[in-house]
């Protein structure tokens, strides 16, 4: 009785080795698209409270010319204090005010 092959010992070997690649692949392909989701999400959550920002500027009065500037920055730094802007989205909207 010659043997060909890996026997059902090995087959089964190779199916778990075969099964336990494809587990790991998957785990590691269905954590980069979530990933990928919670960043375009927060992106859009950005975007949105940009918008609101920007409409709620344009409801508002129109501030004396002179102290405008530092009004819009202290108003910048309430937003930030309150959680409504990120670090970044504080530094990018005074740079903005700024190079006005």
């Amino acid at each position: 009785m010659n043997r060909r092959g890996p026997g059902l010992l090995g087959a089964a070997a190779r199916t778990a080795v075969v099964a336990g690649t494809a587990s790991a692949v998957s785990g590691r392909v269905q954590r980069r698209q979530q990933a990928r989701f919670a960043e375009d999400d927060s992106e859009q959550m950005a975007e949105e409270r940009m918008r609101q920002q920007a409409q709620a500027a344009q409801q508002q009065p129109a501030e004396p010319p002179g102290d405008d500037l530092i009004s819009r920055l202290e108003r910048l730094a309430e937003l930030r204090k309150q959680g409504v802007l990120t670090d970044a989205e504080f530094d990018a909207q005074k740079a903005r005010l700024l190079a006005e």
